[in-house]
């Protein structure tokens, strides 16, 4: 094997080698192109979640301050239903 040959062998193994760790980093790269966009997802979904909780939170509240009004409406009505029946 002349000297040329195997500067060209070395080279070849070189590129091979390079080749190799390129292909490792683009499996690595993809993987981690995955789970970026699967986070965008997860995001995206935790935002709907917290709109929907503040909504239902809100709704919560009302229904909460409408039961309050009903309670006081009939703690004043069973004040006057003894007082009807006394006279």
């Amino acid at each position: 094997m002349s000297m040329s040959e195997a500067v060209s062998m070395g080279a070849l193994v070189m590129m091979g080698a390079i080749l190799l760790v390129l292909l490792l980093q683009y499996l690595r790269l993809r993987e981690l192109w995955r789970m970026g966009v699967a986070c965008r997802k997860d995001v995206r979904w935790a935002r709907i979640w917290e709109v929907e909780n503040r909504e239902l939170r809100s709704a919560l509240r009302a229904e909460k301050a409408h039961i309050e009004q009903l309670q006081r409406k009939l703690v004043i009505l069973q004040e006057l239903i003894p007082a009807e029946g006394v006279r």
